[in-house]
């Protein structure tokens, strides 16, 4: 599977449980630590679990499962290794505080 179209997957099943202000960041050129990051915030601790699985659920169906998982059991930040994509789900709280989107700035936003 190409890496745009596991973001758009990624994205697709975010959107299918109601995650909110969903952004997909080609970080190419700007960080080794992932090609793309998909972050997206998430209304409480069950909405963000509920995100979790289906994104896990979509790319297991695809052949494609996570390297690492971590935040799962706490529930406020979870986040999904993938190795060239990594997902980031925030409840609202840590989004702000952390702003990813403003620490990696030089990122481009890609759409589908």
């Amino acid at each position: 599977m190409k890496i745009k179209e596991k973001a758009e997957l990624i994205k697709s099943a975010v959107d299918d449980k109601k995650g909110e202000n969903i952004k997909v960041l080609d970080l190419e050129g700007v960080t080794e630590i992932a090609d793309y990051f998909v972050i997206a915030t998430a209304n409480n601790v069950p909405h963000i679990k509920s995100i979790c699985d289906e994104v896990e659920d979509s790319l297991h169906s695809e052949g494609v499962n996570f390297i690492r998982k971590e935040g799962y059991d706490e529930g406020n930040w979870i986040i999904l290794d993938y190795g060239d994509i990594v997902v980031h789900l925030m409840l609202a709280e840590q989004r702000e505080y952390y702003g990813l989107e403003k620490f990696w700035r030089q990122a481009k936003e890609v759409e589908f």
